[in-house]
């Protein structure tokens, strides 16, 4: 594991609080010293982290190289927490991130309760690196590459035959086919993590979903 991926796993350890936390906080101030930490990227999940990883070396990017750590929160309702410890008050870095619209509350608040930004709008929280995603990175990334290409990668990756299982359960038969794709790639976080790369690899890059090429930009 380099510096980037200690550092990422230390802060999330501080983050949490508990017995390890004052331990893995001093490392995380060591590693950000020492390796020259440019920027923390605040995202819900492990699958996000995946996608924006991916998706920088799509582009010949290597984020790591970059000093730049992408921190998944374990859920949006952290943002507070992870704010308050890479933020002004804490390490000081710079920070931009990528969620859910119907979490951007949690990340506005959490921001404006740090002193980063005031009555912020979608477009204040984009002009501090903070891009919302409608309704999900899934979303985003079905309505960018289309159901008959990620039925092909779900193919690819051996599970079409449990896609059309899930298909034909009572409770999706009156669903679209995107709906289905979106409920199947998030039954559980392992998949959800496999299929950010997957889809992320398989994507024209002139069809990047906007808060994911925006965000890349911003970096």
């Amino acid at each position: 594991m380099n510096d980037m991926g200690r550092f990422r796993q230390a802060v999330v350890e501080w983050a949490a609080g508990g017995a390890g936390a004052s331990g893995a906080g001093a490392a995380a101030r060591e590693l950000a010293a020492g390796a020259g930490l440019r920027t923390v990227v605040l995202v819900e999940g492990g699958s996000d982290r995946v996608a924006v990883e991916a998706l920088a070396a799509r582009h010949g990017r290597d984020l790591d190289e970059e000093r730049v750590s992408v921190v998944p929160l374990g859920g949006a309702t952290s943002i507070g927490r992870f704010v308050d410890l890479c933020g002004p008050e804490g390490l000081d870095v710079r920070l931009a991130g990528l969620c859910d619209v119907a979490e951007e509350r949690f990340f506005r608040r959490a921001l404006e309760r740090a002193g980063i930004g005031s009555d912020l709008t979608p477009d204040g929280l984009e002009s501090l690196g903070f891009y919302l995603c409608d309704a999900d990175l899934e979303d985003e990334l079905i309505r960018s590459l289309g159901a008959d290409l990620i039925q092909h990668v779900v193919e690819e990756q051996g599970e079409l035959r449990a896609f059309r299982t899930f298909q034909n359960q009572p409770a999706q038969r009156d669903r679209t086919v995107e709906q289905h794709l979106h409920r199947f790639l998030g039954t559980h976080s392992g998949r959800k993590a496999q299929y950010a790369r997957e889809l992320v690899s398989s994507l024209d890059l002139d069809r990047t979903p906007r808060p994911l090429e925006r965000l890349l930009a911003h970096l």
